[in-house]
């Protein structure tokens, strides 16, 4: 039996950055009249030289998939599989918190078998449409698979006056530690949207100490925090902003009550974008001066050529989370970054095949990539 809850109202559960576990209200009217959106401009040709070696990907949008919000939006509606059967762990952390973690047992694994470990995006979970497929596929593949939740994330409120942010590194450390230290065989991650851009936050200020992990892959990572907030500060960005503020807010509004004044709840009701939520909560309570150093430092993109780790760092040009030109180019990064940036694909959609589709060509890729460096240990 599952330990996820995945019964919340449709109204409530539409998320930004990769969640998306349900339809949202009012989504429907607003997404129909932007089928065809195209968000981020071709390549100039001063760039395309730079970009043609490494960039090239055997990623095609189906025809019936025109457009940016259809290509995010219809995969995480309508591609879930069925939630696989967790086993849940309850952990400490090292501050006096907790989190949960979902486990997968991989499909005859043995214990020297690789384990993928898998960070969700913002405020998602193991119940999330791209973890159900990248669960399946470490299982079909015999590989085991666990999932740790952000703190807050799976069900129950965290303990202490945090949450978790794009930049969240420290938690994934402990983390990670811990399962290097616990299971006999390779470790490979990968990090979907927020927990892509904390993993590669991670990646980069560990360097040759991220070695515990064999490879990584970060899909849909938002690499310029500021880029991708004023898109989401505009036009049909703001659906996906009001629909995540409402569910934000909320869980905000749970910390005060464990927490009395520890921020301005007028302030937080009246946030209108999530630079003005970020200014009143995520912000001060992670340490950062106000929104814009939060963003600033969250920014991993100048930092992707500290990278050592083998890691596959996969965007679509038309994300509507983060415009196309914000991409970083091959002189970027380091030797042991693959950029993968099809022309299409939204956010964390990457469907193929004709109408109804199929979903699994971003887990295809992701295991693609891992598989060599998790076999060889």
């Amino acid at each position: 039996m599952s330990t996820t809850d995945d019964t919340r109202d449709p109204a409530e559960v539409m998320h930004v950055a990769g969640a998306l576990p349900d339809a949202p209200s009012g989504l429907a009217p607003a997404f129909a009249q932007n089928l065809g959106a195209t968000l981020s401009p071709p390549l100039s040709p001063a760039l395309a030289a730079d970009f043609t070696a490494s960039l090239a990907s055997n990623y095609r949008a189906p025809f019936w998939l025109p457009g940016a919000h259809v290509q995010t939006i219809v995969p995480a509606l309508f591609s879930r599989l069925p939630l696989p059967t967790y086993r849940r762990e309850r952990w400490d952390t090292p501050d006096g918190d907790f989190i949960d973690v979902d486990w997968v047992d991989g499909m005859n694994a043995g214990p020297t078998a690789p384990l993928f470990v898998l960070f969700h995006g913002l405020e998602g979970s193991s119940g999330s449409h791209y973890a159900r497929a990248l669960a399946a596929t470490a299982h079909a593949r015999g590989w085991h698979a666990v999932i740790p939740h952000f703190r807050s994330c799976s069900g129950p409120m965290n303990l202490l006056p945090r949450f978790y942010h794009l930049a969240d590194s420290a938690e994934v450390d402990w983390i990670l530690r811990r399962l290097a230290a616990r299971h006999a065989g390779p470790l490979v991650v990968a990090g979907v949207s927020l927990g892509g851009n904390v993993l590669l936050h991670w990646l980069a200020q560990r360097r040759e100490d991220a070695s515990i992990v064999a490879a990584a892959a970060a899909i849909s990572a938002p690499l310029d925090v500021h880029a991708g907030g004023e898109m989401l500060g505009r036009g049909f960005g703001m659906v996906y902003t009001r629909s995540f503020l409402k569910t934000l807010k909320v869980k905000a509004l749970q910390k005060l009550e464990q927490y009395p004044g520890l921020f301005d709840a007028q302030a937080l009701l009246g946030a209108r974008n999530m630079y003005e939520f970020d200014n009143v909560v995520t912000a001060p309570l992670h340490g950062f001066r106000d929104a814009h150093d939060y963003w600033t430092q969250a920014t991993i993109r100048p930092k992707l050529r500290e990278i050592v780790v083998p890691t596959l760092v996969l965007n679509a040009r038309n994300d509507p989370f983060l415009p196309g030109h914000a991409l970083p180019a091959r002189h970027e990064v380091g030797r042991a970054v693959e950029l993968d940036q099809p022309d299409h694909g939204g956010h964390v959609g990457f469907m193929t095949g004709p109408f109804p589709g199929r979903s699994n060509w971003l887990a295809s890729r992701v295991f693609d990539y891992l598989s060599p460096y998790a076999s060889h240990g």
